[in-house]
């Protein structure tokens, strides 16, 4: 936000960020709900960032809901307000015809997206993220903790695309490629860790 570049961002959430800055709007909405998209103000990019797990979820469709149905709605909405750039935060492993489910629908959102238009569409594949999740008031999965220590210790034997990799550094991947992005790129762990 402290690029003079950006005139403002507008966060869509279901609670506001712990983050205050003066170029910074939150807009509270509930995703299922297709009305509280309807009034995005003109923009020019689009990051969309909205995931579960199916533990989370409760289900298969409910994780849909989120990590498909959600973010597909906010993209349409953004596209209808004038965003000619997006990027997505999918799943190493996304593809459309993929028998596990997981990967299936992060390849059916990313198919999706580059069917509605956009002059550049970026697409970040990352491993498994890493970052402070009880500082945001996300779950904490299961053996997250000892799984990064473990690929913190073997990271010289990991290849960069397995390797764990910050949230961060993936943020900082999409706001690099996004702004001039014209056609389809995809952005492995590998690449966004050496753009750190």
């Amino acid at each position: 936000m402290a690029d003079d570049g950006i005139a403002a961002v507008h966060v869509l959430g279901r609670r506001a960020p712990q983050l205050q800055h003066a170029k910074l709007h939150f807009h509270q909405v509930e995703f299922s709900d297709p009305a509280a998209l309807k009034a995005l103000p003109p923009l020019d990019e689009v990051y969309l960032a909205l995931g579960t797990t199916i533990k989370v979820a409760g289900s298969q469709p409910a994780f849909r809901a989120v990590d498909f149905d959600a973010n597909y709605a906010v993209a349409r909405a953004a596209r209808a307000a004038g965003a000619r750039h997006a990027g997505v935060v999918s799943a190493m492993g996304a593809d459309a015809r993929s028998r596990i489910f997981y990967n299936r629908v992060k390849g059916e959102l990313e198919e999706a997206l580059g069917a509605m238009g956009f002059e550049g569409l970026v697409i970040a594949r990352p491993s498994f993220l890493a970052g402070d999740r009880e500082s945001l008031g996300q779950p904490v999965r299961g053996g997250e903790k000892l799984a990064l220590r473990v690929s913190q210790w073997l990271k010289p034997l990991i290849p960069a695309n397995y390797r764990s990799i910050a949230a961060q550094d993936v943020a900082g991947a999409l706001l690099r490629h996004v702004p001039q992005s014209r056609g389809r790129l995809v952005l492995s762990s590998g690449v966004m860790q050496r753009g750190a």
